[in-house]
């Protein structure tokens, strides 16, 4: 047996009638299914799809119609065969004309399939315009919430142009195409709301950095390196430095639970409270009090957020350092010299944002030229490997442990130890790392 071939790719080849041998038809249908499937503007797509079914399917004339969010009995044109400009009805709705009334109206609103086979049109009928001489009618809805929300209709000439025996095939593949079209538009219309999201997003994540120091402070006695990267476009992570009277510095390590924008904007009141507070006057303890008692009270009690932090006072004359912390992890102390390595673990209490009135504690240490001071987030320490395991506190004090390098070149160990644990993957926590080295 000879199978027939259409060629339905080739724009010579003619139309099928209805009647069509099925493998010339199978042919054209499988063309067509292929061609459609490697749209990605839903414009072009239905575009391909009319001239398609031209072809399949002759008519005179074809107009499309929706109702979507208008009340009864007004409806839309969204397309038109006699109309010599193409109108996007996704991008263009204010040039789409509203009507009321009329056949078109009454077609819509029926919520059913109809033929109409030797319709006369009133010429004050709205649908005149668009169906003028026409005596042949097929109106095809497309269901949407189970209503008729938009309708496919066409028309011939001579009367009983259409067969019913036709009708259930021409609905059902004209409400295929329809859910395949609104999939395409609600594809082009998330990634455009996704691009939009996004910038918004670099724009948070530019003012959030703006909020992080420029440049590091000079600190007599200090040599300092520091290293800021969140998960996504903005994060909860913050540091920062404060100069003080008498040449003391304040040093802010903080973390506000979560990531994205929620915890950006957490980090942002952060910011904006540690500076109305931070002076002279006040020491670690009574900052953290202050932040706490603004956090719980007013930003965080209803958001589920809270905040660690750990803040010291740096005196380079003595090189004493007197902090407090809020849940932080400990910063470590390496004394360079020995394997020893301290826990500043001894004024840590509660984070902040769950209770207004916590009352912190306050301890104090006199560092001595070689000690390194690592403050750090918990996205270091809680990086995990393929096998789930934690890098981990004894990981980060083997790194820092060559005191032959200054404080750049520990912090840049330590961020390659890290990747290389990880294997590169990208964080799935926000990492901060502060390098301190006291030197002469």
């Amino acid at each position: 047996m000879t199978l027939l071939s259409t060629g339905w790719s080739s724009e010579r080849s003619a139309p099928f009638l209805p009647n069509a041998d099925w493998q010339a038809r199978l042919d054209a249908i499988v063309a067509t299914m292929r061609e459609l499937s490697l749209q990605t503007d839903p414009q072009q797509m239905v575009r391909l799809y009319s001239e398609r079914m031209q072809r399949l399917m002759p008519v005179d004339r074809r107009i499309s119609l929706s109702r979507r969010g208008l009340p009864a009995p007004q409806y839309r044109v969204t397309r038109y065969s006699g109309w010599e400009e193409e109108i996007n009805p996704w991008r263009e709705p204010h040039r789409l004309p509203t009507v009321s009334g009329g056949l078109l109206s009454r077609l819509i609103y029926a919520d059913r399939p109809q033929i109409l086979t030797d319709a006369e049109i009133d010429p004050e009928d709205p649908a005149a315009e668009y169906l003028h001489g026409q005596r042949s009618i097929l109106a095809i809805p497309l269901f949407d919430q189970g209503m008729s929300l938009n309708m496919v209709v066409v028309s011939r000439a001579e009367p009983d142009a259409f067969s019913w025996e036709e009708l259930p095939e021409r609905v059902w593949m004209a409400n295929l195409f329809g859910r395949a079209t609104q999939t395409l538009v609600l594809a082009e219309q998330r990634d455009a709301a996704y691009k939009e999201v996004d910038r918004e997003l670099k724009v948070v994540a530019d003012i959030q950095r703006s909020l992080l120091p420029a440049v590091l402070p000079k600190i007599p006695t200090l040599d300092l390196a520091s290293h800021y990267q969140t998960s996504r476009r903005a994060g909860g992570d913050y540091y920062d430095f404060f100069p003080l009277s008498h040449g003391r510095w304040g040093i802010l390590i903080a973390d506000v639970s979560g990531h994205g924008t929620p915890s950006a904007v957490v980090m942002a009141v952060t910011h904006c409270i540690a500076h109305l507070h931070c002076s002279d006057n006040h020491s670690p303890r009574e900052l953290l009090n202050f932040l706490n008692h603004h956090l719980a009270s007013r930003y965080t009690s209803g958001s589920g957020h809270f905040v660690t932090a750990f803040y010291g006072i740096y005196d380079p004359a003595t090189r004493k350092l007197t902090f407090a912390s809020a849940g932080h992890n400990p910063p470590r102390l390496r004394h360079c010299g020995h394997w020893e390595v301290d826990s500043l673990d001894q004024a840590n209490y509660l984070p902040m944002g769950f209770m207004p009135d916590l009352d912190y504690r306050e301890a104090e240490i006199t560092m001595a030229v070689g000690d390194r001071l690592v403050l750090y987030t918990d996205g270091i320490t809680e990086a995990a490997n393929t096998h789930h395991e934690l890098f981990g506190v004894a990981r980060l004090d083997m790194v820092v442990a060559d005191c032959r390098d200054d404080a750049a070149s520990a912090l840049q160990k330590l961020l390659n130890a890290v990747a290389g644990f990880t294997g590169g993957t990208p964080p799935n926590d926000d990492r901060t790392l502060i390098i301190v080295d006291v030197v002469e």
